[in-house]
Parts: C-alpha cells; structure tokens; sequence
C-alpha cells in the first residue's frame, strides 16, 4: 500500500516538474525507435531529349512530338537539341520538317534536295492535309511512310525516314491519330502522339 502511494506520489512528482511537450518528444522518440527507415529513391536524371531511360553509347536520341489542339504546338527533338518547337517560334501550320544538318525550299524541293544519307524527322502540327497534295504524298511515301495517303483533317502525325541509308527494322518511324469528335482530347483535335528511339551512329 505504501509502495503504491509512493509510485503514484513520484508519478505525479515527475508529470507536474516536466513540461507536457517534453513528454510527448520522448514518446514520439520511443515509437520511431522500432520503425524503419524511409529511403527515398534520388530523382531520374534527365536523358536526351526526355527519354524515359538513356540510348546506348553510339546512338542518336530523337523524339517526335505532333500538335495537339491549339496550345500543344508540335515538337522535334535530335541529341536533345530542338529542331522544332514553341520556344524556337519555327513551328507551322501544317506538315513541319526537320532535315538534320540541312536546309531547303518548299516542301517538296525540301525533300528532293535533302542530301543523301540525312535523317528527315516530320510532324503536323494543327491540319496537315488541306493543301497536301498527291505528288507531295508520293515524295514522302517513297520515303518508306504507310500513312501519308490516309492523313485526313487534323490528324495528328509523326514521321522519320532516312535518306541514303535504311532505319533500323525495329525502331518505331511512324505513327497517325485521326480526329474524330466522339474520341478527340481537344475540341475538334485528336491527342497528340509522339515517337521516340534511338539511331546507331554508324548507320549516318
């Protein structure tokens, strides 16, 4: 009985001399002891041209970005440079292409004169059908593209071919979303679409 006085006595000594604060620090102190740590992964470094994982060594990095709606302005990226973009103030109404290491006229001039052994990246950015015209279709299906005779009104494109030499088999070079009202992300515009990989060097 005596025993049980004291303890209380003391209990009661040592709750009203520390601070409440200080108690409830060394609870929280006394639950963390058994729990384990949190380890947090470090963030993704950033690869060329944002791919999610990098290309190997002796390999070009590009991606191929359509527009999508009015704001989402088309984009082509190569080694991470922009070719094409938003902040370059360089992308169109229409098919936008990029010639890598080359520069030319009107689009199918731009094609024809494209030295031999170039990469040509293509994207549309709002409408690329409107004023494309047969002969133009065949330039680029002659490049290897599949779509360029099924583009209609506002699809959303993306294209690379090689002039010179042949693409890898199992890289992706092409990709076509149509608009259609019942499916479209955007107010009378399909999503835009992208194409990304990566290009051995020792093919250029």
């Amino acid at each position: 009985m005596v025993a049980s006085v004291c303890a209380w006595y003391l209990g009661y000594l040592f709750a009203d001399i520390v601070p409440e604060d200080s108690l409830s620090s060394a609870i929280e102190n006394l639950q963390s002891i058994g729990e384990k740590p949190v380890l947090k992964a470090p963030p993704p470094k950033r690869q060329k041209c944002d791919h999610w994982s990098p290309c190997s060594p002796g390999s070009y990095a590009y991606r191929l970005l359509s527009g999508g709606g009015k704001e989402k302005l088309a984009k082509i990226c190569f080694e991470d440079e922009l070719l094409i973009s938003e902040q370059k103030g360089n992308v169109g109404r229409g098919i936008n292409i990029a010639i890598v290491n080359y520069f030319s006229g009107p689009m199918i001039t731009f094609i024809k004169n494209a030295p031999q052994e170039s990469l040509l990246l293509m994207v549309t950015h709002d409408d690329g059908s409107s004023r494309l015209k047969d002969d133009a279709k065949k330039v680029i299906a002659e490049l290897g593209s599949k779509e360029i005779w099924n583009m209609k009104f506002r699809s959303s494109w993306a294209f690379i071919a090689a002039k010179g030499f042949k693409l890898p088999d199992d890289i992706q070079k092409e990709k076509i979303n149509h608009s259609d009202n019942s499916k479209n992300r955007y107010n009378g515009w399909p999503a835009e679409i992208q194409i990304e990989g990566c290009i051995p060097v020792n093919l250029i």
